[in-house]
């Protein structure tokens, strides 16, 4: 596109005033008068009618568009509406006999209006969903939109959606409806005051008891009713909030229950047996197998669970830091029993997420005391993808304390109470905002002072659209979801008169400002070949650095904690793309790819080795430590664990936070393993073409965590983004 300057070739006069001039927006804002915009449509408009543009095409609209300025100084001296602007071009056009273009002008503008509309009619949805419009029915890949319950709450979202639109603050509404931000989780929030995700506070429930429906619940007398109360509390929480819960180091809170199994194995021993090492023997046998149950029925518990809205309950554990033979008999029994499979067929469980801590003087080196398990964790993530790994020294140092993220990656920060104790389970995430930053970088053309100052224009729109998350969620009363903010899951337990924001403020709480696709972000004005430009690095290290920086003002001016999310996207990189496409066209490296990246990756088409991709992403989470994570594409490593491990040790001081992706796709008609072939709308085995998710397993890393595309499909953007990944060898 040819960009024009000009300010140079207006008088100074019209120039210094419209400089001065503020638009009213339709909302009721106020913004800088910005004839790039009016430069724009019209380009749109013209190509509409002529085709490619051509160098006259630009002459006649930069002549069209100084004629409106001339218009605009001439009637107005301070403040000019939106719809007084647009009366203006269309009265422009119609006078110098450009006829088709006012008409697809305003067919445009009519469209947007539309467009706008039709996002609160109901009806309109509801029929997108019974014609299973992808991107209605397959926006979520942990939904199986064939069940009545996901298609009920589907439904149910269409109306929350709608309703939630009009409850937000019209800026906001209109910014998510054309793709400048996106307001997360609309079909729950704000229409209902729910919560995100959270770290559930096992420690206090387990050991204090809890009610649930109609019975109170004691504490458990072994690990299989722990891991059982687990399950039914993750079950009843899931169906509470909308994001996902972690379990924090599970191995360490599980222990004290699997003593109990060898105090009672012992006593029945010191009754029937001779002999106290014999006793003590048949006690660990006895609790050792006690323990592998337990793990596993909660993994088949996890595994069979629908929530109420539809989906299994998004679900973290974390482990690997625990030294006593209780500790370490729960992480290998997690471990293994993921490598077995689930069911005969032994398939690859989506869930729970595993997270394994590694830690120097822990597992890290062959000479530290739980090193055979993290042998144990590596022969698992070859042959599993799971468990991503928690490098405690780095996570500490980015996060300002130990603990696994809430579900994906969202991150607490270091807190500590009035009392001065630290806390991190308990606490939880209000939702999150994300910024579309590519469209920045295209409506900028070029021009860096542009794109900051339309980033400014942006981050105004996503404060507004966070503070009110925060209000909202605030609206909640204990009695909206009990076993939250009454019975422990949220740590400190309420009375039903009590208000809410006792458990979120004084940054207890975060809410996210997330972001999407720093690779065509920096794309745009550098080329797609950016990433071993030092400037461009340099400039995608700003944009982060500029949203941390207005974060952190906004935590110091509300006294919530306000986090930089590196968004995972899994929707979101087809909506934004297929918007900003619909209005730049197909643009190289951007939107011509039909995916934006995932926050700061590198460009999945590329293949860095391992070791170059975590040494050009590590420098972003300090920025952005609400929520990251690395991850690396192998070929096939179940022979080669070494490999795994040296990626992993090299990992450990740099970042906090790494997966693993590597093939594992299996089909049971020819018996081929690896990496399935992608389709147009899923993935097929290489060797005999197979493709029915009834005799294959396919698993692929959705974002941070895992989906089967072949059971539950992906939207459009996403499989093409999992489709263009490149191994880094």
């Amino acid at each position: 596109m040819i960009v024009l300057k000009r300010k140079d070739e207006q008088s100074s006069i019209v120039h210094n005033q419209l400089k001065k001039m503020k638009v009213v927006k339709r909302d009721g804002r106020f913004v800088v008068f910005d004839d790039q915009k009016i430069y724009d449509a019209l380009l749109k408009a013209t190509q509409q009618v002529n085709g490619p543009l051509q160098a006259s095409d630009h002459q006649v609209i930069h002549q069209i568009v100084t004629q409106i300025n001339q218009e605009i100084a001439a009637r107005f001296k301070k403040n000019v509406k939106i719809y007084e602007i647009q009366n203006i071009v269309e009265h422009t056009l119609i006078q110098n006999h450009l006829y088709q273009l006012a008409e697809h002008y305003m067919h445009y503008r009519s469209q947007r209006d539309l467009e706008r509309e039709q996002a609160l009619d109901i009806n309109v949805t509801i029929d997108k969903l019974r014609n299973r419009d992808q991107t209605v029915v397959n926006e979520n890949a942990n939904k199986d939109s064939n069940v009545f319950n996901t298609q009920r709450d589907l439904t149910a979202g269409i109306v929350g959606k709608s309703i939630g639109l009009k409850m937000l603050p019209p800026h906001v509404a209109n910014a998510h409806q054309k793709g400048d931000i996106h307001y997360h989780d609309l079909d729950y929030h704000p229409y209902a005051p729910m919560t995100n995700c959270c770290l559930i506070d096992f420690q206090s429930m387990l050991n204090e008891g809890f009610k649930m429906g109609n019975a109170d619940v004691e504490s458990p007398k072994s690990i299989q009713t722990a891991t059982a109360q687990i399950s039914q509390i993750i079950a009843n929480v899931a169906s509470s909030q909308y994001g996902g819960c972690s379990a924090d180091r599970i191995d360490e809170l599980l222990a004290p229950f699997a003593k109990l199994n060898y105090d009672k194995h012992l006593a029945d021993a010191r009754e029937w047996i001779d002999g106290e090492k014999k006793q003590h023997a048949f006690a660990k046998k006895k609790t050792k197998k006690d323990i592998f149950d337990a793990m596993q029925s909660l993994e088949y518990e996890i595994n069979t669970l629908f929530t109420s809205n539809g989906q299994t309950p998004f679900t973290s554990l974390g482990f690997g830091l625990g030294l006593n033979w209780y500790e370490r008999e729960i992480q290998k029994a997690i471990l293994q029993i993921r490598i077995n499979g689930l069911g005969s067929e032994h398939r690859t469980a989506i869930f729970p997420k595993l997270i394994f801590s590694l830690k120097s003087g822990v597992n890290l080196n062959p000479q530290d005391p739980n090193y055979d398990i993290k042998q144990l964790a590596l022969t698992c993530a070859t042959k599993r993808m799971y468990p991503d790994v928690l490098n405690y020294d780095k996570l500490v140092e980015l996060t300002g304390s130990f603990k696994v993220p809430m579900g994906c990656r969202s991150f607490l920060q270091g807190w500590q109470d009035e009392t001065g104790k630290e806390v991190n389970v308990g606490r939880m995430n209000l939702g999150v905002v994300t910024v579309n930053l590519p469209r920045i970088a295209l409506e900028a053309h070029g021009d860096r002072e542009r794109f900051w100052m339309l980033f400014e224009e942006r981050m105004s729109i996503v404060k507004d659209a966070l503070v009110y998350r925060v209000q909202r969620c605030k609206e909640a009363t204990p009695a909206n979801a009990p076993i939250l903010y009454m019975y422990g899951a949220f740590g400190k337990r309420l009375q039903k008169n009590q208000s809410v924001d006792e458990l979120f403020r004084h940054r207890r709480a975060t809410v996210s400002l997330g972001y999407i696709g720093l690779y065509e972000t920096a794309a745009a004005f550098f080329g797609g070949d950016w990433e071993h430009t030092s400037a461009a690095k340099a400039f995608t290290l700003d944009i982060v650095k500029a949203l941390k920086a207005h974060a952190d003002a906004w935590s110091d001016e509300y006294d919530y904690h306000f986090s930089v999310y590196s968004t995972p996207s899994e929707s979101l990189t087809d909506r934004f793309c297929r918007l900003d496409t619909e209005k730049f066209g197909r643009v190289k490296d951007i939107t011509d790819k039909e995916y934006y990246t995932n926050s700061f990756h590198f460009d999945v088409r590329k293949n860095p080795t391992p070791f170059e991709k975590i040494a050009f992403e590590m420098d972003y989470p300090a920025y952005c430590s609400g929520g990251f994570i690395h991850y690396c594409e192998y070929p096939v490593l179940q022979q080669n664990k070494k490999a795994l491990e040296a990626v992993w040790d090299y990992a450990y001081s740099r970042v906090g936070y790494l997966g693993t992706n590597t093939p594992i796709d299996h089909c049971y008609q020819c018996g081929f393993e690896g990496d399935f072939h992608p389709t147009e709308r899923g993935f097929e085995c290489p060797q005999c073409g197979n493709h029915d998710p009834k005799s294959c397993d396919v698993v692929k890393r959705t974002c941070g965590y895992l989906g089967n595309p072949q059971a539950r499909p992906m939207v459009h953007g996403r499989h093409k983004e999992i489709s263009a990944r490149v191994k880094n060898m």
